[in-house]
């Protein structure tokens, strides 16, 4: 297998109805990018509207633009919908029950001054897995605060680790929703997504995490906003509550993982067989992260002192946040599909088999393009990976799990005043807009560099 990570790219033939094609595409993304950034319309709209632009300039009847949408956003809410909502349950029993909590006071209490910034990392990453990333954040930033005016240490060389491993996660790692859309949308084995993206986040999050935050905290003085920070008193009441011990917490958290990683090691190296069947079943997206959920209600609700009706309402509570996630999720759905059917992605095929650009490359800018435009790390995610599926065509498994990838770092380039996370990042770490470009917004593009680096080098040895 070439760099190409594909069928061999050779020049193909061109023509009129293929450049209209690719207009249509432009014109669609402008629309969406347009209509969210500067008319601040909200992107379920954006990408519904801008799917209508598509379609018309491509000449699909009002009908067939209606019915490819539609097509659409009901296979992104089957396959990734359920995905996202049973995620969300985890996540808030995790929060509710002071699982998170015990992670944080856990992991801290092992750690030396010298070894905190890790620390951090580590724990952004365990409470990252089955998180959201504002999510996550909200959870992270007290304890960031509050360690760095215990410490002594600067705010960025805590805070930036935390950042990263929240943002790498969420951009790399499934059961988040990029992520999830993207393998869905290109057809990529889960596992092996799951597998390669957590051997393309270590190394990252320790460059963007770590390592940058130590710069960080010198170009950036920064003093903790005194009105997030939890009191010591506040803390040790919450350390008096019941809650799950480590290492239920943790075994929760990385259930579904495991899971789904199962299932990806015995397709790989197990025979067909009932062993290989059981496992295939188990490691099922949807399976995992239902087990988990179950398990999670025993591990993390029973030790909190929860009743089934306490279990019961933060299931329940857990739902209405992730409404706005799930519509632009399934928006997005509609938008590929609109490309799909319009022949836009048949014609991006071709315009890079003429040019012979890598298609995991080729991932990554479009997704760059538009996480630069618009702001938003999901909706370049969706977007490019409808513009870019039709070159998955003829993949091995690995090649199409490192063009989800490739799709993911391209959707963490640069987040800047148009992201809704680079307005959180100043105001909870009280930074100006200039110090949360130094610190934010590079490390962002850090980890955008060295994961495609990453992905460009695995394809090599793959």
């Amino acid at each position: 297998m070439t760099a190409l990570a594909g069928p061999a790219l050779a020049a193909s033939s061109w023509n009129g109805h293929d450049t209209r094609l690719i207009v249509a595409a432009v014109i669609g993304v402008a629309v969406i990018v347009v209509l969210i950034t500067q008319l601040k319309v909200h992107p379920f709209l954006a990408l519904a509207l801008g799917s209508g632009a598509l379609g018309a300039v491509a000449g699909m009847s009002l009908e067939n633009m209606i019915t490819s949408f539609s097509k659409g956003v009901g296979d992104v809410v089957a396959s990734v919908g359920v995905l996202i909502a049973l995620g969300a349950m985890l996540g808030k029993l995790l929060a509710e029950s002071g699982g998170a909590d015990q992670i944080v006071d856990t992991i801290l209490a092992k750690s030396g001054a010298r070894l905190l910034p890790w620390a951090m990392t580590l724990i952004a990453v365990l409470i990252g897995l089955p998180m959201f990333f504002e999510i996550g954040l909200v959870l992270l930033v007290p304890v960031v605060l509050l360690v760095a005016r215990r410490s002594g240490r600067p705010l960025m060389l805590l805070g930036i680790p935390a950042l990263a491993g929240l943002s790498v996660l969420h951009g790399l790692v499934p059961p988040h929703p990029g992520p999830l859309v993207a393998i869905s949308t290109v057809k990529a084995d889960l596992g092996v997504t799951l597998a390669l993206g957590l051997l393309v986040a270590v190394p990252t999050v320790i460059i963007a995490g770590p390592l940058f935050g130590r710069v960080a905290s010198r170009w950036v003085h920064a003093e903790p906003p005194a009105g997030l920070m939890d009191d010591d008193e506040g803390r040790e009441e919450e350390a008096d509550r019941r809650r799950p011990g480590f290492g239920l917490t943790v075994g929760t958290v990385l259930l579904p993982v495991v899971l789904m990683l199962a299932k990806a090691v015995a397709d790989v190296w197990l025979d067909d067989g009932a062993v290989r069947t059981a496992l295939d079943a188990i490691g099922t997206p949807l399976f995992a992260l239902l087990v988990a959920v179950i398990v999670g209600m025993f591990t993390l609700g029973v030790p909190a002192g929860f009743d089934k009706e306490r279990v019961s309402a933060i299931v329940a509570e857990s739902l209405p946040p992730i409404a706005s996630v799930m519509l632009i999720v399934a928006a997005g759905g509609g938008f590929k599909q609109t490309l799909i059917d319009a022949g836009v992605g048949k014609a991006i095929t071709q315009a890079a088999n003429g040019a012979s650009i890598s298609a995991l490359l080729l991932g990554w800018l479009v997704a760059v393009g538009i996480r630069l435009a618009t702001g938003s790390a999901t909706v370049a995610t969706i977007s490019a990976a409808g513009i870019v599926a039709p070159l998955a065509t003829g993949m091995s498994s690995s090649h199409t799990a490192l063009l989800v990838l490739a799709i993911g770092s391209g959707s963490l380039f640069f987040s800047h005043v148009n992201d809704a996370g680079f307005w959180l990042v100043k105001e909870f770490y009280g930074l100006s807009v200039g110090q949360t470009i130094k610190t934010w917004s590079i490390m962002e593009t850090i980890i955008s560099v060295v994961s495609i680096v990453l992905i460009m080098l695995l394809n090599l040895v793959l």
